[in-house]
């Protein structure tokens, strides 16, 4: 269950919609719950169809085409890389690789103690700082040598 804090963030972003389109706060209500709970198990997803009158399908429908939603329990520390054409011409692939050996993981796992999982991610909309790393969903980092990498990771306590 969504803590109280959670249900009332959910019930701002519906309160921007009419009362017959709520549904479209279901991205908003995804991000919330995640960030609640660190993931989107099912049975949060059926929780927030049910408080968007959706069918639990079609939540799991917006969870499962965007990337940004996790669908299994990842990291304290999600860290997304952008390896798309723009940011792996200008050392995205590079940066991937990179932090792949520093952490020991490929992309879609996470270190044995749970403190990080590497993400291949899809255009950021951030070319010119390639290349970009997202950081739990929230936090841009830009221009990421190794160098920068570093220092982001000893941030992070690795």
């Amino acid at each position: 269950m969504l803590s109280t804090a959670s249900l009332d963030k959910i019930a701002i972003e519906v309160a921007k919609y009419p009362a017959e389109q709520k549904q479209s706060a279901v991205m908003a209500a995804l991000r919330i719950a995640q960030v609640e709970k660190g993931w989107l198990s099912p049975e949060t997803m059926v929780e927030v169809a049910a408080i968007l009158d959706m069918p639990p399908v079609a939540v799991q429908e917006v969870a499962t085409f965007y990337n940004m939603y996790d669908l299994k329990p990842v990291g304290v520390h999600k860290i997304t890389v952008c390896t798309n054409l723009p940011c792996a011409l200008s050392g995205g692939v590079c940066a991937a690789d990179y932090l792949q050996q520093k952490l020991g993981i490929g992309f879609n796992e996470t270190t044995a103690d749970g403190q990080f999982t590497l993400k291949e991610g899809e255009c950021m909309g951030a070319c010119g700082d390639a290349p970009v790393l997202l950081h739990n969903n929230h936090k841009m980092c830009s221009f990421m040598s190794a160098d920068k990498i570093d220092a982001l990771l000893q941030e992070l306590g690795k």
